[in-house]
């Protein structure tokens, strides 16, 4: 078992013959990492958390936040695929077109990078940061909240983002995808070939909305997004 894309792709290039189940990968065609989704061939099963419209949706959800917003940062990571961020990344210009407002990608890819991408985000005088999806990132959440914090910057992110004291977390249940890899390891052992499992996608989404981010930082957050949030933190 692995997780994230750089994971699946090291696994992939050791070995062709060993059952490989991966966990929230990206985009695992546009990676090379699978064939199709429905037939990923050779030895490789798992689920992956490529949705490019949801970030999409967390910059939307961001713009209801802090309205005044016209330029948004995105950190990003380049040690992950190239191939499989740039369809996010498209759907984000797309939506960020739709709202008019700018983005603008900063790197980082590994820890050690993050206090230094803030620093510039915060020298380039964005209204905002969104944090895609990333193993490197859904890692270190706790770091990110507080570097954002730090610079009093309104961020979103995915669900345990906001759980760990940032301001608006959209996105998928790890936990529970994590669950989910005991499915397949189970067809697995019990003599289902990888190749005969089709790459399952996320179908359900938390929104999570942090008060406490929001009064740090002055804002105030529309009634009617507290009323689509599955969790407010109080």
């Amino acid at each position: 078992m692995t997780a994230g894309t750089p994971g699946g792709r090291a696994a992939k290039q050791a070995t062709t013959t060993i059952p490989i189940v991966l966990v929230g990968i990206g985009d695992a065609v546009a990676s090379g990492v699978v064939a199709s989704l429905a037939r990923p061939g050779g030895n490789i099963a798992g689920s992956s958390d490529s949705v490019p419209e949801l970030m999409a949706k967390l910059l939307g959800l961001l713009k209801e936040v802090v309205p005044h917003a016209r330029r948004v940062a995105v950190l990003a990571n380049p040690d992950s695929s190239p191939q499989s961020g740039m369809p996010t990344f498209k759907a984000m210009e797309t939506t960020a077109g739709s709202l008019k407002v700018e983005l603008e990608r900063f790197a980082a890819r590994r820890p050690s990078e993050f206090e230094s991408a803030f620093s510039t985000i915060a020298k380039s005088r964005v209204d905002a940061v969104v944090v895609p999806s990333d193993v490197v990132f859904n890692d270190n959440v706790a770091a990110l909240v507080d570097l954002a914090g730090k610079r009093r910057l309104p961020s979103a992110a995915i669900k345990a983002f906001a759980e760990a004291g940032g301001l608006i977390g959209y996105g998928l249940n790890f936990a529970e995808m994590d669950r989910r890899a005991a499915y397949f390891v189970d067809k697995i052992l019990k003599g289902v070939k990888p190749a005969d499992l089709p790459v399952q996608q996320p179908t359900t989404f938390d929104l999570v909305v942090n008060l406490k981010a929001a009064k740090a930082l002055s804002l105030t957050i529309p009634p009617s997004l507290l009323l689509r949030a599955d969790q407010v933190i109080e």
